[in-house]
């Protein structure tokens, strides 16, 4: 059981990478984690050594997501006060800066399940069997959905073929 929970305990760090990219809310991240880890120790029978501990509870961190979507959906959306209030006229001075707000909001954009496949293979490095394999999914539908998703940032950012008007440096 020690090493179950080192394994668990070592793979905290990329759980949370994973689930900050997903939801974009560091608190409902954390909430994410926690829940995840609580099922994995309540479930630890469940694991069966075919893979890594880690590859186990990213399958796990993005069903309890799904699920979260999916009622969340049903109940319809909560907004904060503090998301209705209107950006600054001034434009930020950092070119980087608004090139991550940029990819930031394109990223919002995609569909949950190319976010889901881009994040794992891009953000945390999985290899494309370990990452279908997260998402229970064949290889080929990962790759065409990183394939779609690639494509739709490169369109919404302006990195296309077609000219797109961007904002001045």
């Amino acid at each position: 059981m020690t090493a179950f929970l080192d394994e668990m305990e070592k793979s905290v760090p990329a759980l949370r990478r994973y689930a900050r990219a997903l939801t974009r809310n560091a608190d409902r991240a954390d909430d994410l984690v926690q829940d995840c880890l609580e099922r994995a120790i309540r479930k630890r029978a469940l694991w069966a050594p075919r893979g890594t501990v880690e590859a186990w509870l990213m399958k796990m961190l993005v069903n309890l997501w799904r699920n979260d979507l999916r009622s969340n959906r049903r109940r319809g959306e909560h907004v904060h006060l503090d998301g209705l209030l209107v950006e600054p006229a001034v434009a930020a001075p950092q070119p980087g800066r608004i090139a991550l707000a940029e990819m930031s909001r394109a990223l919002d954009t995609l569909p949950a399940d190319q976010r889901e496949a881009l994040l794992l293979v891009v953000l945390e490095g999985k290899p494309y069997g370990e990452a279908a394999e997260i998402l229970s999914i064949p290889i080929g539908t990962l790759m065409s959905r990183i394939s779609r998703a690639r494509a739709a940032l490169k369109h919404l950012t302006g990195q296309g073929d077609e000219p797109r008007l961007r904002s001045v440096k």
